[in-house]
């Protein structure tokens, strides 16, 4: 049986749905070590999304 491939998702999607995951998730944990960690995680990817923001902006010009 052949195994359907998805359509590849963007950076930006996979990072958008890995936040709103965890978002889900902290909902749920109680102050510990378990939640700083998802909280460390979600600053990180909105850190990774504004980067990646930055770097495919049209204003960003290579050097010459």
């Amino acid at each position: 049986m052949r195994r359907r491939r998805s359509l590849p998702h963007s950076f930006e999607d996979q990072i958008a749905a890995e936040k709103a995951r965890l978002q889900e998730k902290i909902t749920d944990l109680v102050n510990g070590p378990d939640r700083d960690a998802a909280l460390k995680k979600i600053r990180q990817l909105e850190t990774a999304s504004h980067i990646n923001d930055w770097l495919t902006s049209p204003g960003l010009r290579s050097p010459e």
